[in-house]
């Protein structure tokens, strides 16, 4: 696993400045980190309403916790203000556009912690962040292949160099179905059970296929035929003819294979002269959404096949 976990409340700041009119109110402690302590947390989980008990989280005080702060005494105010400034929690941000509480501001000010104020309601920024906290915090790797989107399903075409990737990869595009990255794939885990797959910024919108080089896949098929990011739901390797044989006609087992922890349906098609990948991966990508929806067509077979035999018809 690869990628860094953790970045600058001034990064914070920079990217939602605009989105959730941000204005810096104690404008200290610009290099303090948010990261996930515990490799087992997701970035959702790092940030939520003002809580003594996950103090080190990026806390947020909206209406609520501003009038619990009115309504008890100064001195029990200052206690928990004081012991939550001592697990030097990121930030804190004030929400709701209510006046920032004066323990708040000057346990901030004393204990060098960022405060900011927004104007939104305090439920809409903690959504915001921890959508952009999962993304930013998510474990990540890189893998070799080509992510597209097939009827709407994230599918990883993996293989062997030269064994036609990049070449079905561009068929699926002529048939309307769109590129997400070519050759590095960067998957980042950002769910329990989630895995988002995206390109390098300096790769994006190119495919490259033998013979003719780079193809900006924007350019030439235009703005459907490129997808920013897509949640992987398949794999499909394709594999190369072997002297032996190919494995079972009817696999009975549904194959996964292991993401960042997350197990991952996994079709092998085997590559041959005069076989239709793009129709065979086109009919597993549809099998898998059926799969989805609780309809196993092996498993009807198999039920059907045992209903004949206990007929007396086979």
């Amino acid at each position: 696993m690869t990628g860094q976990r953790q970045f600058s409340v001034i990064q914070l700041y920079e990217d939602h400045r605009e989105k959730l009119r941000l204005t810096w109110v104690v404008a200290v402690g610009v290099d303090r980190q948010i990261e996930l302590r515990d490799q087992g947390y997701f970035g959702a989980e790092v940030v939520g309403h003002l809580n003594l008990i996950h103090p080190e989280r990026l806390q947020v005080i909206g209406r609520a916790e501003n009038a619990w702060g009115n309504r008890v005494s100064a001195e029990r105010l200052r206690n928990q203000v004081r012991e939550l400034m001592a697990a030097r929690p990121p930030a804190l941000i004030v929400a709701d556009d209510v006046e920032v509480l004066p323990a708040i501001h000057d346990a901030c000010q004393s204990t060098s912690t960022p405060l900011f104020v927004s104007p939104k309601p305090c439920s809409a920024v903690i959504d915001l962040l921890r959508i952009y906290l999962s993304r930013r915090l998510a474990g990540s790797t890189s893998v070799h292949g080509v992510l597209m989107d097939v009827f709407g399903m994230g599918v990883l075409i993996t293989g062997d160099s030269g064994v036609g990737k990049s070449e079905l990869a561009l068929e699926l595009i002529t048939r309307g179905h769109g590129l997400v990255a070519d050759d590095v794939v960067e998957l980042a885990c950002i769910a329990p059970t989630t895995i988002e797959g995206r390109c390098p910024s300096m790769l994006r919108d190119y495919l490259e296929v033998r013979g003719l080089g780079l193809l900006n896949i924007r350019t030439i098929f235009g703005e459907t035929a490129s997808r920013r990011r897509m949640k992987l739901k398949l794999i499909v390797h394709l594999q190369r003819p072997t002297s032996r044989s190919d494995g079972p006609r009817l696999p009975l087992d549904a194959q996964t294979q292991d993401i960042l922890g997350v197990a991952i349906r996994k079709v092998v098609i085997p590559v041959a002269a005069g076989r239709n990948i793009a129709v065979l991966l086109e009919a597993a990508v549809r099998n898998s959404i059926l799969q989805l929806r609780g309809i196993d067509s092996m498993s009807d077979f198999i039920n059907r096949q045992q209903q004949a035999l206990l007929d007396g018809e086979l």
